[in-house]
């Protein structure tokens, strides 16, 4: 794996975005890399909680500018099979049968908010900023939104999907995306730690069970994740979505 970075112990596996250059950005190789290594973790018996992090002042940019500009060229259908896979990922990471954890020690953007609001459990440092930033690029979050609707609420989606403004870890907080707040680095890493061992504490059987219960309760059904795919797919290629990525595309670099 180039893209993840994982390691294994004391039953913990700790995956690490590992694409500083682009801000941790996703691509369709990330994307790969993620959904091999969370399918392995969940067959892993030694594992039982499992640990999403990154590091500097981005935890993921969202979607990659490169990933972006090939997008911009795709046919209905591939645009279709390019947002299933992001799809497969977002709802493998949600349904993961193993206690999941985010460590957000940097601003998150669109995908990379997906990615957090998969995880059962997130915590982030109060210099965090938050963005869906979707429709400024003539598109939606299609793709992340249940998980999103999940962990924030329609009424709140309702707002922040439709302005794209930035808002910070104690709003996020407020909000239901982000569990705990830490006041600083060395507060963030206790309580990660503190997080960690009472879910190690715990029965994995039972919490794999209690996982599928909550699922269950509110469940994401495939026609719901059939229906983001198609809407994306559609968004990138309409002359909206097409004019506004290619604007961007041109102004923006990393």
């Amino acid at each position: 794996m180039k893209t993840v970075l994982c390691e294994i112990h004391q039953g913990i596996a700790i995956l690490t975005l590992n694409r500083p250059e682009v801000r941790h950005a996703f691509n369709e190789v990330m994307i790969a890399e993620l959904l091999t290594v969370l399918k392995s973790i969940a067959t892993n018996d030694e594992v039982h909680v499992m640990v999403l992090q990154s590091t500097g002042p981005v935890f993921c940019a969202g979607a990659d500018l490169a990933w972006m500009q090939k997008m911009v060229d795709y046919t209905p259908a591939e645009n279709q099979a390019d947002a299933r896979q992001l799809a497969e990922l977002m709802h493998t990471l949600y349904t993961l049968n193993k206690p999941t954890i985010a460590l957000v020690q940097g601003d998150a953007y669109g995908g990379g908010v997906g990615l957090i609001a998969c995880c059962d459990i997130v915590i982030a440092q109060p210099k965090v900023q938050f963005c869906f930033s979707e429709v400024k690029l003539g598109l939606s979050p299609s793709v992340i939104s249940p998980y999103i609707i999940r962990a924030i609420g329609l009424r709140q989606a309702q707002r922040y999907f439709l302005t794209a403004e930035t808002f910070d870890a104690k709003t996020a907080q407020h909000l239901g995306l982000v569990h705990i707040c830490a006041v600083d680095e060395n507060a963030f890493h206790a309580e990660a730690e503190a997080i960690v061992q009472q879910l190690l504490n715990n029965g994995p059987e039972a919490l794999a069970q209690t996982k599928t219960l909550l699922e269950h309760n509110v469940p994401i059904t495939q026609e719901l994740i059939d229906y983001t795919i198609q809407h994306i797919a559609a968004l990138r290629t309409s002359p909206e979505g097409q004019t506004r990525i290619k604007a961007f595309l041109c102004s923006k670099k990393y």
